[in-house]
Order: C-alpha cells, then structure tokens, then sequence
C-alpha cells in the first residue's frame, strides 16, 4: 500500500496546500467541506454533506458487513501565519497551525487508493468540522457529527495527527491513554469597589482572587491522587478599569486537563472548594463549567492493528511509544462509542522544528504519504480479517 501511496503524492500535497492557502475556522468549513464532497463524489463515494453542521460522511463498499471508519479534521485556527510559503493562507489571521490541512488531504489519499480495491464490508470517511472549538453551545465537531448519525453501523474508527517532534517515517501509537480530556471553567468573584485610598472601606477583589488562585494551584499537588495525571491551569484574569479605585469584581477563566472520568469529578468539586474561600474573605462567587472532550482512550484492538501495519510498512524501529501530554483531541468522542485508535505521524522538519498552533508550522509534505498508505492498510486489512 506504501508504493501505491507514493503514486499520488503529488495529488495528496495539492490537496494539502490548497487547503493551508484556505482555511476557515469551525464550523465555517464551507470551501474545504465543497471541495472535499466533490472529490468523494468523483471517485464515486456514497456522499452526505452537512453532517454535523459543515462535515461530510462518505460511504465505499457494502452495507451488509463489517464497518470502519476513518476520520480528519477540517478546521483551522485563528492564528495569523508568519511563514513565508507559496501555499501560505491567503486568509489572514486564520491557519492551519494544528495540521488539519494535511489530515483532509490524507484522507482524500485513502479515498483514491481504497476505490481501487475489493474488501468485504464498509469503510466510512469522515471529514469533522470543528475540532478545535465548540459552537454556540461549547459542543465541538465530533459530537455533533455523532447526534448526526456518522458513526452508526460502525465497528472501529481510526484517525492520525502530525507530529511534528517526530522524525518522517516514524509513528506513534499504543493502547490506552492518548491524550486528555478537557474542560474550562469561567468564575467571577465579587467584593465591593471603593476608592484605592480606603480600601478598609472595599472589600477587594483582588485580595480574594489572590488566595483563591492559591487553592486552585494546589489542587493537582495536594488534592489528587498523584498517579492520576491531571492539570488545572488559569488562563485569564481580568479586573479593574483604572489605577485608583477598588472594582467590584475580578473574572478568572482556565481549563483543566484529566485522563479519567472520576478525576474530572473530583477537579470540579476542588474548583468550586477553591472558589468558596471568597465567601469566608467576605465575597462571594459565580462559577459554571464547559465541558469539552473526553480523553481519548486507545482501545487494544485498535492500537494493535495500527502498529502491525506500522511495523510491516516502515520497521518495528519507527514504530514508538506516544510522547506523553495532556493534549485534548475530540477524536475520543468518537472512541468512547466504538473501539478506535489515533497515531501520531511524524512530519518534522529536520533542523527547523515547528510546534502545534505555532504561527509558524509546517511539516515535511514527504510524510504525506505514510500515513496516507496506513490508514488505508489499516482499514483493509480489519475489513479482510472481520469475523
């Protein structure tokens, strides 16, 4: 499969610097969605668009047997570029800076080598918008292409993610926790302004915020289980309108990062107990919760199949351990339902390294198509082996 994979890599790279030339952020995927649906529709795939809002589920094969799905992500963020290419965003202050370019544009790879092969059973594409944000109601791609129906009928989902720390050539994949969960929280914490001279007249906020910032810090080294990877993180906090005088209020906002769902409980309730320490400095609080993704669990199965195929295309020495992180990723939306795996693709660019949702990364387009070749492999050969 990595030699038929190569045959297209030219189309695979138009396809991926098209889509970094023209990025829209989520759930606004309207040009990359078309283009997508187009492609499929050419290759003669069963296509639905507007799944999940912007995404596109694209069906191959026979409904009456095993089903496999394989899913990219679509949307970009709102970065403005710094790099200096011919295919740069001509969309500025939006960028494909988390590689979502390049997984369309693999998928697309394995929508043209699987068309000319004969398995029994499905594969199901799936094109997710949104990945890196939530809609007016905090819910992200994933789930709402699940309310959609794309992965009914399906008995494994697969996907991959650029990593660019990682050499061309090399993958990473293992069973078990690939990256965390993620949910944020918004508080405001009140007192009483008054003048910046009198401040035994005010209560202040900021005295407040001050301790509750404190407990909050406190919560992964002295409230949780030290074998329970977790992170609790304040990301802003905003207060105040000029020099001299107390405000009422302070908001603080941050998010918090869990591999287990028990530990998720358990950082909430610590959040809420941080934030009581208001009422006792005389205050008072207002605080709600975003729930984001789930962590992304590797099922065993999953896992395992992903690194056979490694193995058998590129050598049991380029096939490592995932580097260890609490990254979110709604893919585990997906894998909470049906047994699924995501690998890590190394793309780096040797010498010159560029970082997830940095204004400035780019990959070595020859990882292309490896990791175009494994999906594919991957998906024929659980379609083949299906009981």
């Amino acid at each position: 499969m990595l030699k038929q994979s190569y045959h297209i890599q030219e189309d695979i790279i138009e396809w991926r610097r098209d889509f970094h030339m023209h990025p829209e952020l989520g759930f606004k995927e309207i040009r990359t969605s078309g283009r997508v649906a187009e492609e499929l529709e050419k290759l003669g795939y069963r296509v639905r668009r507007n799944v999940g809002k912007t995404g596109v589920v694209a069906d191959l094969g026979d409904d009456n047997g095993p089903c496999i799905a394989i899913r990219a992500d679509m949307d970009a963020l709102p970065i403005l570029e710094a790099n200096d290419t011919a295919y740069k965003s001509k969309n500025e202050g939006t960028m494909h800076a988390c590689g979502h370019d390049s997984h369309t544009a693999m998928l697309l790879g394995v929508a043209t080598l699987l068309v000319k092969e004969k398995f029994p059973g499905k594969v199901r594409l799936l094109f997710q918008p949104s990945e890196e944000a939530g809609d007016e109601e905090g819910i992200s791609g994933a789930p709402r292409m699940i309310e959609d129906g794309a992965i009914q009928g399906v008995d494994m989902v697969l996907a991959l993610h650029v990593d660019p720390a990682t050499p061309v050539g090399t993958i990473r994949i293992s069973d078990g926790p690939s990256s965390g969960g993620v949910d944020s929280w918004y508080g405001r914490i009140f007192g009483k302004g008054g003048h910046g001279a009198m401040p035994h007249e005010a209560i202040d906020p900021f005295h407040i915020t001050s301790h509750v910032m404190m407990a909050l810090n406190a919560i992964i080294s002295r409230r949780l289980d030290p074998f329970s990877p977790a992170v609790v993180s304040v990301g802003t906090l905003n207060g105040g309108f000029t020099q001299n005088v107390i405000p009422a209020h302070v908001d603080i906002s941050g998010t918090l990062r869990f591999t287990e769902m028990k530990v998720q409980k358990q950082i909430h309730e610590e959040i809420r107990r941080a934030f009581e320490l208001s009422k006792v400095l005389g205050g008072s609080y207002e605080l709600k919760f975003e729930i984001g993704a789930p962590p992304m669990i590797n099922h065993t199965d999953a896992a395992n199949l992903i690194e056979a195929v490694g193995i058998d295309l590129l050598g049991k020495d380029h096939v490592l351990p995932p580097l260890k992180g609490l990254g979110a990723e709604d893919f585990g939306a997906f894998s909470q339902i049906v047994p699924g795996a995501m690998f890590g693709l190394g793309t780096r660019i040797e010498g010159d390294e560029r970082y997830l949702h940095h204004p400035r990364l780019d990959l070595d387009e020859r990882a292309l198509p490896i990791g175009t070749a494994i999906l594919a492999e991957s998906a024929l050969r659980f379609l083949r082996n299906a009981k």
